[in-house]
């Protein structure tokens, strides 16, 4: 080394403030200084820098947890700066600080700008602190926050200040979780253990994605084992989690830490495939080291043309205390508020403040130089970390072939193979789109064989005559919230998620993740730009009947109604075409989850493709009838409550009752829109007058339970005297369809048993007395199963 780089080196070898840097990290810093990747000079410089930025960043993490402002001098604080009700998830917080800022020192060393995820999203405090000190913030922050002593008081008063707007929305860009004024974040973070089932999937070749992940969630997840399965050279770009190992879950040990810690933590991922090595989470050298230690090892083996799966992906154990330099580390109250007391009004506790603040204050000189060597990013040509690949997905447009519709005379046909033929040629006519196929278990028996031909289950080891692959897009294991976080996660390509509609409960948690900061995005004028991603749910409540009740659960369409219908779609295609132009309509569409309802078993043609399209474009269509002069509505949702309404009518009709069959496709475009958002997306009073005219009696007939429909669809429903609902009652079993349908009411002669009292009709006049007494619970179910139109 010459003299500059001997006296960088020197300085950065003091550490600064609590940082201190082990033999191990010395050895790897001076490794990677004699590389010649570069100057060694500029290395240490860089690295003198971050040991600062992050000393100021854990400086105001603590700041933002129990102070209303910052004091720039380093004077002690005054009781009256302090808040009344300190907030934050501090110890957490504190140990990411040199993780983050270890990631932004790894890129300015190589020049690149890698994506970054963090799995705990309740330590936002350090992103927020890193972002507000470096000036890479968001539009929503930009002139609120910054490096200056206004904007880090600014920072400090708006965390956790609960602060609300005319609009009952939050009246600052900062919460508790990252969120979409969080430079740089693609996720809230709030369900821990999602990203570790994510990250595999989510950078593109030629990219580097760092996931920083948690201790607790990683026991917790199982599924994140599997990366080493699903990792592929040919299609992903570089992988780097970096566990932030701090030993604690908010009340207790975590079970590394009791079990050997960070060295049995290493064995055991061995075991699973993984790469692993010890780095000093403490030290944001020794990260930045790390992540690019790890992107060489795995460079090393994707260029092996001997290479063999699965990948052995190298794994970040950055062990740490809970807390790191601040009282109260490595207890239990450093998840939360470490100190004893709240120094507003406890002498003691402010004395501690003082002191621990004291030893990490860095002097607003020495941060902008830190700043100036660590943000380089116009002297280096690269995008700021707030604009990394993941954070500016938008693949262009998918190419959407015609469907191969089926025409009116056509014998019926199954929707889930409609879908299956069209899914496989969206997939050829797209090849620069990644495909993944989330797959709990039983592709071909839910009628996707020509997808599975195509795209194959992914294995290591591919097995004769079966339809697996090395490079397989399907990802298939009994684990529906990792194989869900398989399609979430490639937001640069296309995607399909297939389950049983009932265990489709177990990715609502997910789903409703990527939801919820899709639908914050739109909320602060910043559309996300990812490909819809349909859920496709079949083997459904009513058709599966061979196996007991627990497959026959509607919860999941339910559920996801609840959500803001503009991002949360549920569509109940009918038939084949209906179904096929729902998919086409999701593809067409960005940022959105859509739940697809679809039947497997073969069922008539009720749309040809122009009608298919109106009806998904409007949410809904007339399927029978004429609106001007109808008795009665029948509203169905779904395709065997659609069948059952028809049938219905046609009793109705051969006694010269005027009857409307109207068919629902997309109900949340008929409920009362709560924002104005979710407005634009609803249907106008004309449109719902047009096909739900206005004091019509009304039985709606739902595939989901009826008390949530006739709640979300509270514009249709005229009161009691004039509209009714039926649905799922929660009742099954090993039941054919129709015993499904007789069980939960919703047969034909059901329909007209409700009907009646609406119309003010006599059932007797429609239904003869062996129907009758079979609705009225005497009867034989097969007497009303027997009729057929």
């Amino acid at each position: 080394m010459n003299d500059t780089a001997t006296e960088a080196f020197e300085t950065w070898r003091q550490g600064y403030g609590p940082i201190e840097h082990n033999n191990d990290t010395l050895e790897r810093v001076a490794a990677l200084a004699a590389s010649g990747r570069i100057d060694p000079d500029t290395l240490y410089r860089i690295l003198v820098a971050a040991d600062r930025l992050t000393s100021a960043a854990m400086w105001t993490v603590v700041h933002m947890t129990y102070a209303h402002r910052v004091d720039l001098s380093g004077a002690p604080l005054p009781a009256a700066a302090f808040k009344p009700t300190p907030e934050g998830h501090t110890g957490g917080s504190l140990n990411m600080v040199p993780a983050f800022v270890g990631y932004l020192a790894a890129n300015t060393i190589t020049a690149t700008t890698r994506a970054w995820m963090m799995g705990q999203g309740h330590c936002v405090a350090a992103i927020e602190a890193v972002n507000a000190l470096t000036g890479d913030v968001s539009d929503a922050q930009r002139g609120r926050y910054d490096r200056s002593e206004k904007g880090l008081s600014q920072l400090a008063a708006d965390f956790y200040s609960y602060a609300i707007d005319a609009e009952g929305r939050a009246a600052v860009p900062l919460g508790s979780h990252a969120g979409p004024n969080t430079a740089g974040a693609i996720s809230e973070g709030g369900y821990l253990g999602f990203a570790e089932v994510q990250y595999a999937h989510a950078p593109l070749r030629g990219e580097s994605l760092v996931a920083f992940l948690s201790d607790g969630a990683f026991e917790e997840q199982r599924g994140s084992d599997w990366t080493p399965r699903w990792w592929r050279a040919s299609d992903s770009g570089l992988a780097v989690p970096v566990m932030i190992l701090n030993g604690r879950r908010i009340e207790e040990r975590v079970q590394i830490a009791q079990q050997g810690g960070a060295e049995w933590l290493a064995d055991h991922l061995r075991l699973n495939g993984f790469d692993p090595f010890i780095v000093d989470g403490r030290d944001p050298a020794a990260i930045a080291c790390a992540i690019i230690e790890a992107e060489t090892r795995l460079e090393r083996f994707a260029a092996d043309p001997g290479r063999t799966y699965p990948a052995p992906i190298p794994y970040v154990i950055a062990e740490t205390v809970k807390g790191f330099g601040f009282p109260g580390a490595g207890t239990n109250a450093a998840h939360n508020l470490p100190l004893g007391g709240n120094p507003a009004n406890d002498e003691d506790a402010r004395a501690a403040f003082n002191d621990a603040a004291r030893g990490l204050f860095v002097a607003p000189e020495e941060i902008e130089c830190a700043v100036g060597e660590i943000a380089s990013h116009d002297r280096q040509g690269r995008q700021p970390e707030s604009r990394h690949p993941l954070a500016t997905r938008n693949p262009p447009a998918p190419d959407l072939p015609e469907p191969e519709w089926t025409a009116a005379g056509d014998p019926p046909d199954c929707a889930m193979h409609a879908l299956d033929r069209l899914f496989v040629r969206v997939v050829d006519a797209n090849p620069g789109l990644r495909p993944r196929v989330g797959n709990p278990d039983e592709l071909r028996s839910n009628h996707m064989g020509a997808t599975l031909d195509r795209l194959r289950h992914r294995v290591n080891t591919s097995e004769p005559g079966v339809a697996d692959a090395l490079d397989g897009s399907v990802i298939t294991a009994l684990n529906e919230e990792a194989v869900a976080g398989a399609a979430l996660a490639n937001k640069g390509g296309i995607n399909l998620i297939v389950s049983y509609e009932a265990f489709a409960m177990k990715m609502l948690g997910g789903l409703r993740q990527e939801i919820v900061f899709s639908r914050r995005q739109r909320e602060t004028g910043q559309e996300p730009g990812w490909i819809s991603v349909p859920l496709v749910v079949t083997s459904h409540t009513w058709e599966n009947s061979k196996n007991e009740q627990s497959h026959q659960d509607p919860t999941i369409g339910e559920a996801l109604l609840g959500e803001m219908s503009d991002t949360s779609r549920v569509l109940f295609p009918v038939d084949a075409n209906s179904a096929m132009a729902a998919l086409r309509s999701v593809y067409d569409g960005r940022g959105q989850v859509a739940c697809l309802i679809v039947s497997k078993r073969d069922m008539p043609h009720r749309f040809d493709a122009a009608a298919a399209e109106r009806f998904v474009r409007d949410g809904a269509a007339h399927v029978e009838g004429e609106a001007e002069n109808a008795e009665l509505q029948i509203v169905a949702i779904g395709a065997y409550q659609l069948e059952e309404a028809l049938k219905a009518a046609h009793r109705l009709k051969t006694h010269g009752r005027r009857v409307l069959v109207t068919a629902l496709s997309e109900p949340g475009r008929f409920r009362i829109p709560r924002d104005p958002i979710e407005a634009d997306f609803t249907a106008s009073n004309d449109e719902l007058g047009a096909l739900f005219p206005k004091g019509m009696p009304r039985v709606i007939v739902s595939h989901t339970r009826p008390e949530p429909m006739l709640g979300l669809l509270r514009r249709l429903d005229g009161g009691p005297e004039t509209t009714t609902a039926r649905g799922y009652v929660s009742r099954g079993g090993t039941l054919d369809v129709a015993g499904m349908l007789f069980a939960n009411r919703c047969s034909w002669a059901h329909l007209i048993d409700a009907a009646v009292s609406l119309a003010g009709w006599s059932r007797d006049d429609f239904l003869a007395p062996a129907e009758r007494d079979a609705v009225d619970g005497r009867g034989h179910p097969g007497d009303i199963a027997a009729f057929t139109i």
